[in-house]
């Protein structure tokens, strides 16, 4: 990747944790929606992005009052407490996650971590994820200050910790309360937005990106990543299959690239864990045949999707459709955030490229190797 000349220098790093590093939304919604079943109301993903950024007791109050349940914040807390306390050890980190951590270690950088969650409950969810305690150099829960964020009190805590002035940390946080307590605190800040094209936290923050694999420390005088090959981004595989549906019609139809539209349906789970952007790797057709892909994940911002799809762009010419078969999927490499686009001509144009990348980023043994994945074989004929 290019270089680019650092702002100024930072020497201390402030990371949030819930939506930041690991995937508390999704969990959260989770056990919402299976209590509030049972209480006879309904909870979706759009009441879900208004707890964001709030402790425990202002997030019970919010869906209290949204819900209008019979129960006092205190008692809600007693009854939905055990519920969440049972799936923090096992919380899945977010995309980007492990490598931030790891690098920052790896580096010697100051480290803290501040979450408005209680103490508890972030050992709890840093216990499943090795290496991550040993990281921070101080870490600070919501029920160690008199107020959490948008308070600025969490990270001037978290800076007196570490001993380091408010000026020279980089807060990297996911919600809008917790750019505003960073700032507060006199701090810069980097956002990575949890909701979906949000938009709140651009004004507030000093850089808003789309996930944290597009970070670029870098910018802020911080040691860069070395891991970038060929303008694509090894990740940890993961590994998707479904049968292929008709999409939109915006692929083949409109801009001549056809897509094999999956059912999101099936990938709730794992599509949370993962953000937006387009990716690549490789794809097993159950008919017969391993070939190169890559896919766009997200809402398609040219078209205005309402939902988080998943839209491999298989990088071989059929000669007919293949609805319903069963389509295998190895995603090894990440290559760009999603992005919208002025015309439909330089939204062709970008993903032609990403096509291009992709082509020739899978010939080198990082990528080559997952052709061989016996995932993607499953229901070939020899």
């Amino acid at each position: 990747m290019a270089e680019s000349r650092p702002n100024r220098q930072f020497s201390h790093v402030i990371l949030g944790l819930d939506g930041t590093l690991v995937n508390t939304d999704y969990v959260v919604h989770q056990v919402l929606k299976s209590f509030l079943v049972k209480e006879g109301k309904t909870w979706d993903s759009k009441k879900s992005q208004c707890l964001l950024g709030k402790g425990p007791y202002e997030a019970a109050v919010a869906v209290l009052e949204d819900c209008e349940l019979p129960y006092s914040a205190e008692e809600f807390l007693n009854l939905i407490t055990p519920m969440l306390t049972e799936k923090w050890g096992n919380i899945k980190a977010l995309a980007g996650a492990n490598r931030l951590v790891e690098h920052l270690r790896s580096k010697g950088i100051c480290v803290a971590l501040a979450s408005n969650s209680p103490r508890a409950n972030i050992r709890a969810k840093l216990s499943c994820h090795p290496g991550w305690e040993e990281s921070f150099a101080a870490i600070v829960g919501g029920d160690e200050v008199t107020k959490g964020k948008p308070s600025p009190n969490i990270f001037v805590e978290a800076a007196k910790r570490i001993k380091s002035d408010p000026s020279n940390c980089i807060v990297i946080e996911d919600s809008l309360p917790g750019v505003l307590a960073g700032k507060a605190a006199g701090m810069h800040v980097i956002a990575v937005p949890s909701i979906p094209k949000s938009t709140a936290e651009s004004g507030a923050a000093d850089e808003v990106i789309n996930s944290l694999l597009d970070l670029r420390l870098e910018k802020w005088g911080l040691p860069p990543f070395v891991d970038w090959i060929e303008d694509t981004l090894p990740i940890e595989p993961w590994f998707i299959r479904g049968p292929v549906i008709k999409g939109y019609g915006s692929g083949s139809g409109l801009l001549g690239i056809p897509t094999a539209n999956l059912p999101v349906d099936k990938f709730s789970d794992i599509l949370s864990e993962h953000t937006s952007g387009v990716y690549f790797g490789w794809a097993g057709l159950s008919e017969g045949g391993i070939y190169k892909m890559v896919m766009s994940v997200g809402w398609n911002p040219y078209f205005h999707n309402s939902e988080k799809t998943i839209e491999p762009w298989i990088l071989h010419d059929f000669s007919e459709d293949f609805y319903g078969e069963e389509l295998s999927l190895a995603i090894t490499g990440y290559i760009r955030p999603e992005a919208n686009f002025r015309s439909v001509e330089s939204l062709i144009e970008r993903i032609r490229e990403d096509g291009r990348i992709a082509e020739k980023a899978l010939d080198l043994p990082i990528y080559a190797c997952y052709k061989d994945s016996t995932y993607l074989r499953r229901g070939q004929s020899n």
